[in-house]
């Protein structure tokens, strides 16, 4: 047991290692997905010029914890799997002991870590722009929050490798996940909290696994009305089927892979 903990250990050192290379570009990767920020000033006043169901405080507390949230379930495998698998570099991990996603969760982790200074940052920078906003979450629910944000990481990750594995079939397995991508934009509460939505919309989006993303972590850690056992419920029953899914493409994938430009 201890050496296969040393193992992980490493083999996350290792990694680690090489995102510190990339410490400023990660500032800017984090700089690119401000746009819940940028929709935050929408929504406030747009909460000053009408009645809705989120105040103006309460708009930019979500939108923070969404900006927030997205720093640590953003995924982007399916571009590395693609190149790995076009450039024939794939043909190298499958030499090693150990299933090459591997490589592609502890470069996932070991970035999320990266980001935790300038997240940390970030927030101290938000609350002394915006000190009406402040405020402390429930420790149940900022706990709950965070082993959500870790399965919401998990289901996209799963969701994206999944299309990844059409790049055994296809060169552009990415465009799958950038048509993913704009239903995601509109769906996961992103651009606008899903209790805005009308109710029969909200719950049919609701089974999907879009919300479950960025959405309900953000709902849990303001305390807005969700069913978390119906959420964890339907996050762990996609995970089942993306996971058997990709499973299934992995080992038709594998038997045509072909190590092109190796």
């Amino acid at each position: 047991m201890y050496w296969i903990i040393k193992k992980k250990f490493t083999f996350l050192s290792v990694y680690y290692a090489y995102m510190i290379e990339y410490r400023a570009e990660i500032f800017f990767w984090i700089l690119s997905g401000s746009l819940p920020i940028i929709l935050m000033g929408v929504w406030i006043e747009a909460a000053t010029q009408s009645e809705l169901r989120l105040s103006p405080i309460e708009f930019a507390r979500y939108f923070f914890c969404m900006f927030q949230i997205r720093q640590f379930t953003n995924v982007w495998v399916v571009w590395d799997f693609e190149r790995e698998v076009l450039e024939g570099k794939l043909s190298f991990k499958l030499l090693h002991p150990l299933d090459p996603s591997w490589h592609h969760v502890a470069r996932h982790v070991t970035e999320k870590i990266t980001r935790l200074p300038l997240v940390i940052f970030f927030t101290i920078l938000f609350f002394l722009l915006y000190p009406q906003a402040f405020w402390i979450p429930d420790l149940f629910n900022f706990l709950l929050a965070f082993v959500v944000i870790v399965a919401a990481f998990s289901l996209n990750f799963l969701i994206q490798y999944t299309f990844a594995m059409f790049a055994f079939w296809t060169e552009r397995a990415s465009a799958i996940q950038q048509f993913w991508n704009l239903a995601c934009v509109f769906l996961s509460g992103m651009t606008a909290p899903l209790d805005l939505f009308p109710d029969g919309v909200r719950e049919i989006v609701m089974w999907t696994p879009i919300p479950y993303i960025a959405y309900f972590p953000t709902a849990l850690l303001m305390a807005l009305p969700v069913n978390i056992i119906h959420g964890l419920l339907i996050m762990m029953g996609w995970c089942i089927i993306f996971f058997v899914v990709n499973r299934w493409l992995w080992r038709r994938g594998i038997k045509q892979y072909s190590g092109m430009g190796a």
